[in-house]
């Protein structure tokens, strides 16, 4: 499968655009969760830029109720929670987010730094954006590949 590298100047850009485009939209979070691995780096850049408490959530397709439970819990706490990834694939992950946070969909937003548009789910915030189905090249970010930079 043809890889295509993003660089961080491209990261740190996305970012920018992500939080223009929440600013915006006049909706702030008062919590950033980033969905752990590729999540956490976009999560931390947009918190310290937007001064917004960060939590990272370690999503499983084989989930733990407990460990639901707990953020449930932490999101429950909040008025508005950005849910971050690094990209809306295929989107699976994501709408498994939205069962995890069933009772609290109203609160949530979706943001990733790049998006596919003929993924199955439908992000709020989004900075580049591919198309799968016509170019299916494996995105890799510059946290994956520490040799390409």
């Amino acid at each position: 499968m043809k890889e295509k590298y993003i660089p961080y100047k491209t990261i740190r850009e996305y970012i920018k655009i992500l939080e223009i485009n929440i600013n915006e939209s006049n909706w702030k979070p008062d919590l950033i969760l980033s969905i752990n691995r590729g999540g956490c780096v976009p999560g931390v850049f947009l918190s310290h830029k937007m001064g917004v408490r960060h939590e990272v959530y370690s999503f499983d397709f084989n989930r733990d109720s407990k460990i639901d439970s707990l953020y449930n819990k932490i999101v429950r706490y909040h008025t508005s929670v950005l849910i971050i990834d690094d990209i809306n694939d295929t989107g699976n992950t994501l709408s498994n987010m939205c069962e995890v946070f069933k009772e609290h969909l109203s609160k949530l937003k979706f943001a990733v730094l790049i998006n596919n548009k003929s993924s199955s789910f439908e992000v709020d915030y989004y900075s580049g954006q591919i198309d799968k189905s016509t170019d299916n090249s494996w995105i890799v970010f510059p946290w994956e590949n520490m040799d390409n930079e």
